[in-house]
């Protein structure tokens, strides 16, 4: 938690309102001796996943049936990872619709001391027990407009889809 605090202060991390700490483990690299690409994923699902327990989305799916499900991401890497390091990972919703969570991350190397990467992410509401998409409980949209700190007045986050991605 002391990482944590020391990026907060440096501004890079100030806009992300969930931050993940990871350590990276000999076995996350490959035979190049460097942080295998698709280990990159797993850390940003590591940092959604604190997210969503922040927002208590995974309690609200067994109640209600509906989750997350990823329906896309892409990751732009900026520096490759060795161990041993310790990496903090950002977490925000970028975007907000009826339906859907636009997520961007970063993935910050406290041993290089800037960014390895960064993520962006497309969460659809997904009703399990009925398999298909549908909107996301209201109660989990006011959760993130809580944690994302939007407060009455301001620019509301939840707009109205007006696409239909599957």
């Amino acid at each position: 938690m002391v990482l944590i605090e020391e990026w907060k202060m440096n501004d890079v991390l100030d806009d992300y309102p969930v931050i993940t700490e990871l350590l990276v483990s000999w076995g996350d690299m490959d035979a190049l001796h460097h942080v295998n690409h698709t280990v990159y994923f797993r850390y940003f699902l590591d940092g959604r996943v604190s997210y969503l327990e922040k927002i208590n989305a995974l309690t609200s799916m067994e109640e209600t049936g509906v989750g997350l499900i990823l329906a896309s991401i892409q990751c732009r890497f900026k520096i490759p990872l060795t161990y041993p390091d310790t990496l903090l990972v950002g977490t925000k919703a970028e975007k907000l619709l009826n339906d859907r969570i636009f997520v961007k991350q970063i993935l910050i190397s406290t041993k290089h001391k800037k960014p390895a990467a960064e993520a962006e992410a497309l969460l659809v509401a997904f009703d399990y027990q009925n398999n298909h998409k549908t909107n996301l409980p209201k109660e989990l949209i006011q959760k993130i407009q809580d944690l994302e700190g939007i407060k009455s007045g301001q620019r509301r986050m939840v707009e109205q889809n007006r696409e239909n991605i599957f």
